[in-house]
């Protein structure tokens, strides 16, 4: 009897660490797909075409720019749309998964101009947050932006 109970804890023991070791992965697999979507964002800036980023930003996302403006996804893609970049980097860029939620941080240094066609050379930090959809598919509901003093 006591060797059963003894076999069946350590098959349990097994199961758990073998889980565990399973979500680590997961884990690891998700932060690498958000970092590839925080890349598709990047080239969507570099290459000024907003439509690469459209797909990647929730219904319902919520934008808080560096002037504390909230934009909703349709004027954030209209501001991107106006926006024409000559260099766009992402330095830094890591992330953090809970379970079907990740949240990504990050550097942005950007020159171009802006959506009224003023100059800008800009160096920022930025948190987005990203949710697994019920499809699967990742999205972003919001991000957040904060100039890096210089």
């Amino acid at each position: 009897m006591k060797k059963t109970w003894l076999w069946c804890l350590l098959g349990v023991l097994s199961l758990g660490s073998t889980s565990m070791s399973q979500a680590q992965q997961s884990s690891g697999e998700i932060e690498k797909a958000i970092a590839a979507l925080e890349g598709q964002w990047m080239e969507s800036q570099r290459t000024n075409n907003p439509d690469l980023v459209a797909p990647l930003l929730a219904d319902k996302f919520v934008n808080t720019s560096t002037d504390g403006k909230v934009r909703n996804r349709s004027e954030t893609l209209a501001i991107a749309k106006a926006t024409k970049y000559q260099s766009v980097e992402y330095p830094d860029v890591k992330v953090t998964v809970f379970g079907d939620t990740a949240i990504a941080t990050g550097g942005f240094k950007g020159k171009g101009t802006d959506e009224l066609g003023k100059p800008f050379d800009t160096h920022e930090r930025w948190t987005d947050t990203w949710v697994k959809m019920p499809d699967g598919k990742w999205q972003c509901v919001a991000s957040d932006g904060s100039n890096i003093k210089q």
